[in-house]
């Protein structure tokens, strides 16, 4: 009987450990972090693919650029194609830093941070951007993005 009972209290406590996934799920500020982080392995894996999944896909998504506005989950993708994945042009090593996540409400998200990409030619084009994140039931998603270059 007393292997039972200590049976049944270590299933019980395993139970009630969350997983990483569930604890992002459950505080809003680390699900988005989480977001971020994993588009940034997946930038620099080259899986641009892979990098696309923290948007929210609707032709509502918003990405500003300088002066040009990309409308779309489509049209943002297209962008970053051109810009990045296009013959003659590097993707780099993507880094993120300065990262400041506001939470402003179980749903939705306002963040501020610093890019860096570091080229293989030794170049280091970077600058800020600031993002709108919103809860889906698949998860965060950025639903728009301003991002802009040093100059």
């Amino acid at each position: 009987m007393k292997k039972i009972l200590t049976f049944f209290a270590m299933v019980c406590s395993i139970l009630s450990i969350p997983s990483a996934a569930q604890a992002a799920d459950e505080n809003p500020r680390a699900a988005v972090e989480h977001v971020l982080l994993t588009q940034q392995d997946a930038w620099n894996r080259h899986d641009l693919d892979a990098f696309m999944t923290g948007y929210w896909n609707s032709p509502d998504l918003t990405f500003f650029s300088g002066a040009k506005e990309s409308k779309g989950w489509q049209a943002t993708i297209d962008r970053y194609r051109a810009t990045y994945a296009s013959p003659g042009h590097e993707m780099g090593k993507l880094d993120f830093s300065d990262l400041r996540v506001e939470v402003l409400g179980s749903d939705a998200a306002f963040v501020r941070g610093v890019w860096q990409l570091t080229m293989p030619d030794g170049k280091t084009p970077h600058g800020r951007f600031t993002l709108i994140f919103r809860k889906f039931p698949e998860g965060w998603k950025i639903i728009h993005d301003h991002t802009s270059a040093a100059e």
